[in-house]
């Protein structure tokens, strides 16, 4: 049984440095690291500095190309994950460039989905664990990477209130799949394969969660919360709604509503009407106005 910890990287280049010394600082290192270059080069170079001496069957970089139309996060997703199942792993854990894994993340879900393997189901099951949010840096500190500064993330981080968080072992089924969310989660390398992955359509900000989401319902299968697996999102200036990323938000959203009937993300789009920036057009459908 092999573990795979999959990232996707363009730019953040500490944060990534933060993710690999909670990685190495963990009670269960992962087999395998493979991380999804989005247009970086620099990143084959930083992520082998950061994990340095430790021991590590191997970690692989994957180069994918960006697209006019933005980021290709789907695709860099199904890229790592393909990667990672090449080189023998059966045990997928997805970590977002953001979040730092806390000590007993990779293991909690190493584990779950060791259990996962013994029963008897062939429809899909994603497993979530609870996201903490890290406030901006003091000044003078670099990032997260110190074993001192590692060992005060649970201390200074901030859960959000709508979201679940269990206890270590805990475990809580999640019937409403618009609650998914790819900061972090894991699969088996079987699930991941009968989901098909990501809608690759999805290019640039938003929509391909709320989609793989929809696919694993759409399989039987389910999303659980699990006690355990806190991961710690590394702060970096954000806009809510994300103006900055009006049109991708805007086509995505068009991309789900036609391959599943309904609109994701209202809030975002109502929120881009009332700034002049988006509205329906006759028949229903969002376009940029702005």
């Amino acid at each position: 049984m092999t573990v795979a910890v999959l990232t996707l990287a363009h730019g953040r280049h500490d944060h990534l440095r933060g993710q690999v010394a909670g990685l190495a600082a963990g009670e269960q290192v992962p087999d395998l690291h493979v991380v999804a270059a989005i247009d970086d080069p620099q990143i084959e170079a930083v992520v082998r500095g950061a994990w340095g001496d430790v021991t590590l069957p191997e970690v692989v970089v994957v180069d994918v190309p960006a697209s006019a139309d933005g980021l290709p996060l789907a695709a860099a997703r199904n890229a790592a994950a393909s990667a990672a199942v090449a080189r023998g792993a059966d045990r997928l854990v997805f970590l977002d460039v953001d979040c730092i894994p806390g000590p007993g993340t990779v293991a909690t879900y190493a584990r779950e989905l060791g259990a996962r393997r013994t029963r008897e189901s062939s429809s899909p099951a994603v497993l979530c664990g609870d996201v903490a949010y890290l406030p901006a840096l003091p000044p003078g500190q670099e990032g997260w990477t110190a074993p001192g500064d590692l060992a005060r993330l649970a201390e200074v981080a901030q859960h959000r209130p709508d979201r679940v968080r269990l206890e270590p072992g805990a475990r809580q089924a999640e019937p409403d799949l618009r609650q998914f969310w790819s900061l972090s989660f894991a699969l088996t390398a079987e699930d991941y394969a009968t989901t098909g992955g990501f809608c690759e359509d999805y290019v640039g900000y938003g929509g391909e969660d709320t989609d793989f989401a929809q696919v694993v319902g759409a399989c039987g299968g389910s999303l659980t919360w699990v006690g355990g697996a806190t991961a710690y999102h590394q702060h970096h200036e954000s806009s809510s709604p994300p103006v900055q990323h009006l049109e991708a938000v805007v086509r995505n959203a068009g991309i789900f509503a036609d391959r599943w009937g309904w609109w994701p993300m209202e809030g975002w789009l109502e929120a881009f009407r009332e700034r002049g920036l988006a509205a329906p057009d006759a028949a229903g459908r969002w376009r940029v106005t702005g």
